[in-house]
Protein backbone atom coordinates (compact mmCIF):
# COMPACT_ATOMS: atom_id res chain seq x y z
CA UNK A 1 0.00 0.00 0.00
CA UNK A 2 1.41 3.41 -0.98
CA UNK A 3 1.95 6.16 1.57
CA UNK A 4 -0.94 8.19 0.12
CA UNK A 5 -3.25 5.16 0.34
CA UNK A 6 -2.21 4.50 3.95
CA UNK A 7 -2.78 8.17 4.75
CA UNK A 8 -6.29 7.89 3.29
CA UNK A 9 -7.10 4.93 5.55
CA UNK A 10 -5.78 6.76 8.61
CA UNK A 11 -7.77 9.87 7.66
CA UNK A 12 -10.94 7.78 7.41
CA UNK A 13 -10.31 6.26 10.85
CA UNK A 14 -9.64 9.77 12.13
CA UNK A 15 -13.10 10.85 10.97
CA UNK A 16 -14.71 8.01 12.95
CA UNK A 17 -12.83 8.89 16.13
CA UNK A 18 -13.59 12.61 15.84
CA UNK A 19 -17.28 11.94 15.25
CA UNK A 20 -17.26 9.74 18.36
CA UNK A 21 -15.64 12.56 20.34
CA UNK A 22 -18.31 15.07 19.29
CA UNK A 23 -21.20 12.72 20.04
CA UNK A 24 -19.87 11.68 23.45
CA UNK A 25 -19.15 15.34 24.28
CA UNK A 26 -22.72 16.20 23.44
CA UNK A 27 -23.95 13.40 25.73
CA UNK A 28 -21.80 14.67 28.60
CA UNK A 29 -22.75 18.30 28.13
CA UNK A 30 -26.29 17.46 29.18
CA UNK A 31 -24.80 17.54 32.67
CA UNK A 32 -21.74 19.77 32.32
CA UNK A 33 -20.11 22.50 30.21
CA UNK A 34 -17.87 22.87 27.12
CA UNK A 35 -15.09 24.20 29.33
CA UNK A 36 -15.12 21.02 31.39
CA UNK A 37 -14.98 18.63 28.44
CA UNK A 38 -12.18 20.71 26.91
CA UNK A 39 -10.08 20.37 30.06
CA UNK A 40 -10.76 16.63 30.39
CA UNK A 41 -9.85 16.05 26.75
CA UNK A 42 -6.58 17.99 27.07
CA UNK A 43 -5.61 16.15 30.26
CA UNK A 44 -6.23 12.77 28.66
CA UNK A 45 -4.25 13.77 25.58
CA UNK A 46 -1.25 14.69 27.73
CA UNK A 47 -1.50 11.58 29.90
CA UNK A 48 -1.79 9.11 27.03
CA UNK A 49 0.67 10.64 24.58
CA UNK A 50 3.47 11.52 27.02
CA UNK A 51 3.13 8.04 28.52
CA UNK A 52 3.47 6.58 25.02
CA UNK A 53 6.61 8.65 24.42
CA UNK A 54 8.10 7.39 27.69
CA UNK A 55 7.33 3.77 26.81
CA UNK A 56 8.73 4.08 23.28
CA UNK A 57 12.10 5.50 24.29
CA UNK A 58 11.68 9.17 25.02
CA UNK A 59 11.94 12.33 22.93
CA UNK A 60 14.04 12.26 19.78
CA UNK A 61 15.92 15.33 18.46
CA UNK A 62 13.68 17.73 16.54
CA UNK A 63 14.40 21.17 15.05
CA UNK A 64 13.55 24.26 17.10
CA UNK A 65 11.52 25.61 14.17
CA UNK A 66 9.28 22.58 14.36
CA UNK A 67 8.76 23.03 18.10
CA UNK A 68 7.85 26.69 17.65
CA UNK A 69 5.43 25.99 14.81
CA UNK A 70 3.72 23.16 16.67
CA UNK A 71 3.42 25.49 19.65
CA UNK A 72 1.32 27.71 17.40
CA UNK A 73 -0.62 24.63 16.26
CA UNK A 74 -1.26 23.71 19.91
CA UNK A 75 -2.69 27.16 20.60
CA UNK A 76 -4.91 26.91 17.53
CA UNK A 77 -5.99 23.41 18.58
CA UNK A 78 -7.15 24.78 21.93
CA UNK A 79 -9.23 27.30 19.98
CA UNK A 80 -10.66 24.48 17.85
CA UNK A 81 -11.69 22.54 20.95
CA UNK A 82 -13.31 25.48 22.72
CA UNK A 83 -15.11 26.70 19.60
CA UNK A 84 -16.20 23.23 18.46
CA UNK A 85 -17.55 22.08 21.82
CA UNK A 86 -19.27 25.39 22.48
CA UNK A 87 -20.75 25.14 18.99
CA UNK A 88 -22.06 21.65 19.80
CA UNK A 89 -23.68 23.03 22.94
CA UNK A 90 -25.23 26.05 21.22
CA UNK A 91 -26.37 24.63 17.87
CA UNK A 92 -25.97 20.84 18.15
CA UNK A 93 -23.41 18.33 16.91
CA UNK A 94 -24.90 18.00 13.43
CA UNK A 95 -25.15 21.70 12.62
CA UNK A 96 -21.74 22.35 14.13
CA UNK A 97 -20.28 19.60 11.94
CA UNK A 98 -21.84 21.12 8.84
CA UNK A 99 -20.25 24.51 9.41
CA UNK A 100 -16.87 22.98 10.26
CA UNK A 101 -16.93 21.18 6.91
CA UNK A 102 -15.28 24.12 5.12
CA UNK A 103 -11.94 23.30 6.75
CA UNK A 104 -10.69 21.09 3.85
CA UNK A 105 -11.13 23.99 1.44
CA UNK A 106 -8.97 26.19 3.67
CA UNK A 107 -6.35 23.46 4.10
CA UNK A 108 -6.20 22.65 0.40
CA UNK A 109 -5.88 26.29 -0.63
CA UNK A 110 -2.97 26.85 1.77
CA UNK A 111 -1.29 23.54 0.87
CA UNK A 112 -1.39 24.30 -2.84
CA UNK A 113 -0.50 28.00 -2.60
CA UNK A 114 2.22 27.84 0.07
CA UNK A 115 3.46 24.25 0.30
CA UNK A 116 3.25 23.71 -3.46
CA UNK A 117 1.34 20.44 -3.14
CA UNK A 118 0.18 19.06 -6.49
CA UNK A 119 -3.50 18.54 -7.02
CA UNK A 120 -5.75 17.28 -9.80
CA UNK A 121 -9.24 18.16 -11.03
CA UNK A 122 -10.54 14.94 -9.41
CA UNK A 123 -9.13 15.91 -6.02
CA UNK A 124 -10.69 19.38 -6.29
CA UNK A 125 -14.00 17.87 -7.36
CA UNK A 126 -13.85 15.30 -4.56
CA UNK A 127 -13.15 17.94 -1.92
CA UNK A 128 -16.09 20.03 -3.09
CA UNK A 129 -18.37 16.96 -3.12
CA UNK A 130 -17.36 16.11 0.45
CA UNK A 131 -18.10 19.65 1.65
CA UNK A 132 -21.45 19.80 -0.15
CA UNK A 133 -22.40 16.36 1.14
CA UNK A 134 -21.59 17.26 4.73
CA UNK A 135 -23.73 20.38 4.52
CA UNK A 136 -26.64 18.40 3.06
CA UNK A 137 -26.40 15.76 5.78
CA UNK A 138 -25.91 18.05 8.73
CA UNK A 139 -27.81 21.26 8.20
CA UNK A 140 -31.19 21.66 9.88
CA UNK A 141 -33.60 24.62 9.82
CA UNK A 142 -33.01 27.35 12.36
CA UNK A 143 -36.56 27.13 13.65
CA UNK A 144 -35.65 23.85 15.34
CA UNK A 145 -32.99 25.55 17.46
CA UNK A 146 -33.83 26.72 20.95
CA UNK A 147 -32.26 30.04 22.03
CA UNK A 148 -30.62 30.43 18.60
CA UNK A 149 -28.45 33.48 17.99
CA UNK A 150 -26.84 34.16 14.64
CA UNK A 151 -23.42 34.71 16.19
CA UNK A 152 -23.47 31.08 17.37
CA UNK A 153 -22.77 30.13 13.76
CA UNK A 154 -19.35 31.79 14.05
CA UNK A 155 -18.21 29.24 16.64
CA UNK A 156 -17.86 26.19 14.34
CA UNK A 157 -16.80 28.40 11.43
CA UNK A 158 -13.92 29.67 13.56
CA UNK A 159 -13.03 26.08 14.47
CA UNK A 160 -13.04 25.20 10.76
CA UNK A 161 -10.63 27.97 9.81
CA UNK A 162 -8.21 27.13 12.62
CA UNK A 163 -8.30 23.47 11.59
CA UNK A 164 -7.74 24.47 7.98
CA UNK A 165 -4.66 26.47 8.93
CA UNK A 166 -3.30 23.76 11.24
CA UNK A 167 -3.05 20.98 8.66
CA UNK A 168 -0.55 22.69 6.31
CA UNK A 169 1.60 23.81 9.26
CA UNK A 170 1.69 20.23 10.54
CA UNK A 171 2.63 18.94 7.10
CA UNK A 172 5.47 21.45 6.77
CA UNK A 173 6.95 20.53 10.16
CA UNK A 174 6.59 16.79 9.60
CA UNK A 175 8.63 17.02 6.41
CA UNK A 176 11.46 18.31 8.61
CA UNK A 177 11.04 15.80 11.45
CA UNK A 178 8.77 12.76 11.11
CA UNK A 179 7.78 12.61 14.78
CA UNK A 180 3.97 12.58 14.88
CA UNK A 181 3.78 11.15 18.41
CA UNK A 182 6.04 13.81 19.93
CA UNK A 183 4.37 16.67 18.12
CA UNK A 184 0.93 15.38 19.12
CA UNK A 185 2.04 15.34 22.75
CA UNK A 186 3.62 18.80 22.43
CA UNK A 187 0.30 20.12 21.14
CA UNK A 188 -1.35 18.73 24.25
CA UNK A 189 1.07 20.49 26.59
CA UNK A 190 0.67 23.81 24.79
CA UNK A 191 -3.12 23.42 24.79
CA UNK A 192 -3.08 22.72 28.55
CA UNK A 193 -1.02 25.84 29.27
CA UNK A 194 -3.25 27.89 27.00
CA UNK A 195 -6.35 26.52 28.68
CA UNK A 196 -5.10 27.48 32.15
CA UNK A 197 -4.45 31.03 30.93
CA UNK A 198 -7.85 31.17 29.21
CA UNK A 199 -9.65 29.86 32.28
CA UNK A 200 -7.95 32.33 34.60
CA UNK A 201 -9.08 35.34 32.57
CA UNK A 202 -12.44 34.11 31.24
CA UNK A 203 -15.88 35.06 32.48
CA UNK A 204 -17.33 33.27 35.48
CA UNK A 205 -19.91 31.63 33.22
CA UNK A 206 -17.09 29.59 31.63
CA UNK A 207 -17.02 27.38 34.70
CA UNK A 208 -16.05 23.79 35.38
CA UNK A 209 -18.96 21.56 36.30
CA UNK A 210 -18.09 18.15 37.69
CA UNK A 211 -21.07 15.84 37.41
CA UNK A 212 -20.83 12.06 37.79
CA UNK A 213 -23.10 11.49 34.82
CA UNK A 214 -20.70 13.37 32.55
CA UNK A 215 -17.56 11.49 33.59
CA UNK A 216 -17.97 8.50 31.27
CA UNK A 217 -18.87 10.51 28.14
CA UNK A 218 -16.07 13.02 28.78
CA UNK A 219 -13.47 10.27 29.26
CA UNK A 220 -14.65 8.75 25.99
CA UNK A 221 -14.38 12.17 24.36
CA UNK A 222 -10.81 12.59 25.55
CA UNK A 223 -9.77 9.15 24.35
CA UNK A 224 -11.43 9.54 20.95
CA UNK A 225 -10.12 13.05 20.36
CA UNK A 226 -6.60 12.04 21.38
CA UNK A 227 -6.70 9.18 18.88
CA UNK A 228 -8.06 11.49 16.19
CA UNK A 229 -5.24 14.00 16.77
CA UNK A 230 -2.53 11.34 16.69
CA UNK A 231 -4.00 9.67 13.60
CA UNK A 232 -4.49 12.86 11.61
CA UNK A 233 -0.94 14.01 12.31
CA UNK A 234 0.37 10.57 11.33
CA UNK A 235 -1.74 10.68 8.16
CA UNK A 236 -0.42 14.12 7.27
CA UNK A 237 3.15 12.88 7.79
CA UNK A 238 2.50 10.19 5.17
CA UNK A 239 0.26 11.91 2.62
CA UNK A 240 -0.59 15.24 1.07
CA UNK A 241 -2.92 17.66 2.86
CA UNK A 242 -5.13 17.95 -0.23
CA UNK A 243 -5.85 14.22 0.07
CA UNK A 244 -5.97 13.75 3.83
CA UNK A 245 -7.96 16.82 4.93
CA UNK A 246 -11.24 16.22 3.03
CA UNK A 247 -11.37 12.54 3.98
CA UNK A 248 -10.81 13.35 7.66
CA UNK A 249 -13.57 15.96 7.40
CA UNK A 250 -16.11 13.25 6.53
CA UNK A 251 -16.86 12.75 10.23
CA UNK A 252 -20.43 14.19 10.07
CA UNK A 253 -21.53 11.00 8.28
CA UNK A 254 -20.33 9.00 11.29
CA UNK A 255 -21.72 11.62 13.67
CA UNK A 256 -25.14 11.11 12.09
CA UNK A 257 -24.94 7.35 12.56
CA UNK A 258 -23.57 7.49 16.11
CA UNK A 259 -26.10 10.11 17.19
CA UNK A 260 -28.90 7.85 16.01
CA UNK A 261 -27.44 4.80 17.78
CA UNK A 262 -26.21 6.33 21.03
CA UNK A 263 -28.22 9.50 21.59
CA UNK A 264 -31.44 8.32 19.94
CA UNK A 265 -31.22 11.58 17.99
CA UNK A 266 -32.62 10.12 14.79
CA UNK A 267 -32.20 12.23 11.67
CA UNK A 268 -34.98 11.55 9.14
CA UNK A 269 -33.51 9.69 6.17
CA UNK A 270 -34.91 11.99 3.52
CA UNK A 271 -33.74 12.82 0.03
CA UNK A 272 -31.39 15.52 1.32
CA UNK A 273 -29.60 13.11 3.66
CA UNK A 274 -29.34 10.41 0.97
CA UNK A 275 -27.95 12.96 -1.49
CA UNK A 276 -25.45 14.13 1.12
CA UNK A 277 -24.19 10.61 1.85
CA UNK A 278 -23.84 9.89 -1.87
CA UNK A 279 -21.95 13.16 -2.33
CA UNK A 280 -19.51 12.40 0.50
CA UNK A 281 -18.87 8.85 -0.73
CA UNK A 282 -18.44 10.06 -4.31
CA UNK A 283 -16.08 12.78 -3.11
CA UNK A 284 -13.87 10.33 -1.23
CA UNK A 285 -13.84 8.03 -4.25
CA UNK A 286 -12.85 10.91 -6.53
CA UNK A 287 -10.03 11.89 -4.19
CA UNK A 288 -8.78 8.29 -4.18
CA UNK A 289 -8.78 8.16 -7.97
CA UNK A 290 -7.28 11.64 -8.28
CA UNK A 291 -4.26 10.96 -6.10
Amino acid sequence: MSSDATAQVLALITSVFYASALVSARAGMRYSTPTTVTLVSILIQNLLLWSAIFVTGGVHPVPLTGILLFTVVGIFQLGVRLLAYTGVEKIGASRSSALQSVSPLVSAAIAVAILGEPTTPLIVLGTCLVVVGIVLISWKPERQLAHFRRWHLLLPIGAAFLTGINHPIRRYVLTMADEPLFFSALMGSVSLLGFLIYFSVSRRSQRLVWNRSAVGPFLATGLCETMSILLIITAISMGRVVIVAPIAASYPVWSLILSALLLRDVEPINQKVIAGIISVVAGNFAIHLGR
